[in-house]
């Protein structure tokens, strides 16, 4: 965990518990102070016996026997963590309160129904809450700049109401408390931090996004126009906007119209709001440029790479890289409007790869480097299990992510340390190129797992490098299919993909078998190939899957 910057807010406890106590979190047991800033968050794994940042919020993923909380409230209280969430509900005994407080280490309960990776995203966001741009103690509107949740905290306590700031696509930013007062929607908005699809569509389709977008004043949204059970407490809207340009929109769970001076106050708020938002924006941009620069140097292996190894916070740490693609990403629509869609898909897919590294690996780094987002994700243990792991994390990631995008991943051979790096993203690189470019569904290897069709591209590009064309046998077939449009190539390919099985290379060919006696026996006239030389049947095979002029033939 990076020192504190003089100067700088950090969050404690006591804050966390104020903006994600009413709907995550609930005190079980106390421990010491909780006004004293938190270092960092932490997944408990029995197995890891490495050193973790002191102040540490511990996530007990499993723990919930109350001997095993005993032990490990014992155990974090040495290592000086915070506090240990734990599954609700949770009964604690006797001996939990007394460990709790032995320890000084406060015991929460995570509520059902909100996952650890949820929990472990919004605690990291509020650690590094304001944490961009400009190190000085800035404020706007006598707030931290940036602080979203202390600014929605504020329009909540103006509004008496609980409050959501909400980008253009209705995913949360940030929350205030006393959600707990709101219903069932808006936990289920908090849980996903996006409002769920079937929620924005009744609001498209009953114009309330065109009249939020449209006037400068609140817009009042009645339970009746939603058409959902879950919803039982009237909305009001206001789109926060910097000039011309919405940047997205405050949304409070009200129990009627407001009068005119709430009114007037959440205008104002949403003017404070706008220069919120834009102070972020220009800081998060500021921030991923100087990331993906230090992910790239790091991963080139320069002279410059043991600094931005320092600077990442990765420095001794066995790692592994990741190699995120998208398909399609060369398939050759050059219209802006394309190219545009794609660059904003990349990045949020990127963007959404960063924040599930994180919760896996706290000390994970993620940066968009061209077409490729790579991650550099710390993995402790043999290298066989980094393997296990790192296939398990790409593919949980992928399986969260659906069929929205098509993406795919690469994962590089292990970095025991810093000077592997750069080993690990050429190996990922070509597990993604592989995987890209057969398109299958296939969506996540190892650069070990496709060594042979990575080589296999590699030769292809030396070939067209070069220039080299077919020759022997399959140009002699080649020849003569163009003059008499036969298929005496793709006869050969099939034989050749059939292992030699007549039935089943007809079948392929959609031809009698008959025929396909007749042909093949034709190609090896023609082509003045024997088939039953291993070394000729060897020779063409490879040139077919070299040489894209033959790639298409008889297809």
């Amino acid at each position: 965990m990076p020192t504190p910057l003089p100067g700088r807010a950090q969050t404690s406890l006591a804050r966390v518990l104020e903006d994600l106590g009413d709907l995550l979190l609930e005190p079980i047991a106390s421990g010491r102070s909780t006004n004293r800033p938190l270092g960092g968050v932490v997944i408990h794994d029995p197995l890891d016996e490495s050193e973790f940042p002191a102040r540490a919020v511990v996530l007990g993923v499993g723990v919930h026997d109350p001997d095993d909380v005993v032990r490990l409230l014992h155990d974090l209280g040495r290592k000086g963590a915070a506090a240990l969430v734990v599954r609700s509900p949770f009964v604690p005994t006797t001996e939990v309160r007394r460990a709790a407080g032995a320890a000084g280490v406060a015991l929460l309960g995570l509520t059902r129904g909100a996952s650890w990776a949820q929990i472990a995203a919004m605690l990291r966001t509020l650690l590094v809450e304001g944490d961009i741009g400009d190190v000085s103690p800035q404020t706007l509107g006598g707030m931290p700049s940036g602080d979203l949740f202390a600014l929605a905290n504020a329009v909540a306590a103006l509004l008496d109401a609980p409050v959501t700031i909400e980008d253009r696509s209705s995913r949360v930013l940030a929350f205030s408390g006393r959600q707990d007062e709101a219903d069932q929607s808006r936990v289920e908005t908090i849980l996903g931090r996006q409002v769920p699809e079937r929620f924005t569509r009744d609001l498209a389709r009953d114009g309330v996004f065109e009249r939020l977008h449209r006037d400068h004043t609140p817009v009042y949204v009645d339970v009746d126009l939603m058409h959902d059970e879950s919803i039982t407490v009237p909305r009001v809207a206001l789109a926060v906007r910097a000039g011309d340009e919405i940047l997205g929109s405050i949304w409070a769970a009200v129990r009627g119209p407001l009068s005119e001076e709430r009114t007037q106050a959440l205008i104002d708020a949403g003017k404070l709001v706008a220069l919120h938002m834009l102070r972020l924006r220009a800081g998060a941009d500021v921030e991923r440029r100087l990331r993906a620069d230090l992910v790239s140097t790091a991963l080139e292996g320069g002279t410059g790479a043991p600094e931005a190894i320092a600077r990442l916070g990765l420095q001794g740490q066995p790692a592994v890289v990741l190699a995120l693609g998208l398909s399609g990403d060369s398939d050759g629509d050059p219209s802006a409007e394309n190219d545009l869609r794609r660059i904003t898909d990349r990045q949020r897919v990127a963007d959404a790869l960063a924040m599930h590294l994180s919760a896996v690996q706290a000390r994970s780094a993620v940066a968009l480097v061209g077409d490729v987002a790579f991650g550099i994700v710390p993995m402790p243990g043999n290298e066989a299990d980094i393997q296990e792991r790192s296939v398990r994390v790409a593919s949980t990631f992928l399986e969260r992510t659906g069929d929205r995008v098509a993406a795919a991943i690469g994962i590089g051979p292990p970095a025991l340390d810093g000077t592997g790096l750069s080993r690990s993203r050429d190996g990922a690189k070509r597990a993604l190129r592989v995987l890209l470019t057969n398109a299958g569904a296939r969506r996540v290897a190892t650069a070990e797992d496709v060594h042979i069709e990575a080589l296999m591209l590699d030769l292809a590009d030396l070939v067209a490098s070069r220039g080299d064309v077919a020759t022997g046998p399959v140009a002699r077939l080649l020849d003569y299919d163009a003059r008499h449009q036969s298929q005496l190539v793709h006869t050969l390919r099939c034989w050749l993909d059939a292992f030699g099985d007549v039935a089943a290379a007809s079948a392929a060919a959609y031809v009698h078998p008959n025929t396909f006696r007749y042909r093949l026996r034709r190609l090896a006239e023609v082509g003045g190939i024997n088939l039953d030389d291993p070394g000729e049947r060897f020779a063409a095979m490879l040139q077919l899957r070299l040489h894209p002029g033959t790639a298409g033939e008889g297809r």
